[in-house]
């Protein structure tokens, strides 16, 4: 992918976490999302493109606006040519009562190259570069961790897991805290926690538990760059959803997806700017003037991680 298409990207999460930053703490979720995707779908459309959203704020009945399938870019009356996976705020409860961790993201590839994972949960383990090759959806809990501790030559008591503070949690927590690891509990979004697992110098070891199956792909597109695994499996929310995961063409509920089957090729990028510090990223700070953003670009063509600081004048 062109690098400065790359760059055009930042420019799109930051006026998303420009806009749903004005609502922080303001104890309205739907207002903060509300203003990401407008702020998105704008900047979407002034860029020198055409792309298919194949993950994003719902089917068309049920978002207006930056729904799955549809096109955006200024040539959105030509053929798609690129695959967009959004999520204009990830973590709107964080933004609305002033909690850890959210950021807006865009993760892109060619045509046919991201997963069109329908929304519901999954069960997932995420690693860096160092141990990509040993973790195993079905083994326990204790027996990941201690390989991982292995790869990263650290003690099991060093390793330190991310996982969603979430009820259905409970047992896994107690599991990890038995094997002698740590947890570092995550209010809202797992997308972070995936990533942070793949940077040197993270405190964030593996990301571990039950979470949104659009956010494995958002997820899978940095692990992959980064060259860490992430491995995940469907996990119905319902059994209502058992007809909407068959839609999108998957025939077994039990294989076990990598980051290969979730994000294809070289050709993707992934975009993120913080509204609210957390793993990954500081949040946006208000100045006297001025607003200052944090974003990451990760290239998949060039394997570069860049951190981009800004300050836009008001």
């Amino acid at each position: 992918m062109d690098r400065n298409l790359a760059l055009e990207f930042v420019r799109v999460t930051e006026a998303a976490a420009i806009a749903a930053s004005q609502w922080i703490g303001r104890g309205d979720k739907n207002a903060a999302d509300g203003a990401a995707v407008d702020a998105m779908r704008s900047r979407f459309n002034q860029i020198d493109f055409c792309a298919r959203v194949v993950i994003g704020e719902g089917e068309k009945d049920e978002a207006p606006q930056l729904y799955t399938g549809e096109v955006v870019g200024k040539n959105r009356k030509g053929k798609p040519t690129f695959d967009l996976a959004i999520d204009p705020l990830e973590c709107t409860e964080s933004v609305a009562y002033g909690r850890y961790n959210a950021m807006c993201v865009i993760a892109t590839g060619p045509a046919g190259s991201l997963l069109h994972a329908p929304d519901t949960y999954m069960e997932k383990i995420a690693v860096g570069r160092e141990a990509a090759g040993v973790i195993d959806l079905d083994a326990s809990v204790a027996s990941n961790i201690k390989k991982v501790a292995k790869a990263l030559g650290k003690a099991v008591g060093d390793v330190t897991v991310a996982v969603l503070d979430r009820p259905r949690h409970v047992e896994l927590i107690a599991k990890v805290r038995s094997a002698g690891a740590r947890v570092r509990l995550i209010t809202d979004g797992d997308v972070a926690g995936a990533v942070a697992a793949c940077i040197g110098g993270n405190p964030i070891d593996m990301l571990m538990g039950v979470g949104g199956s659009t956010e494995a792909v958002l997820a899978a597109v940095p692990v992959k760059i980064m060259g860490g695994q992430l491995l995940c499996r469907f996990k119905p929310k319902s059994e209502k959803d058992i007809p909407k995961i068959k839609a999108a063409g998957v025939k077994n509920l039990k294989k076990i997806y990598t980051v290969d089957d979730l994000a294809k090729g070289k050709q993707l990028t992934f975009t993120a700017t913080g509204v609210i510090d957390g793993p990954i990223l500081n949040g946006v700070v208000v100045g006297a003037g001025h607003i200052t953003t944090h974003s990451v670009v990760i290239r998949g063509t060039s394997g570069t991680v860049r951190y981009m600081t800004a300050e836009h004048h008001l």
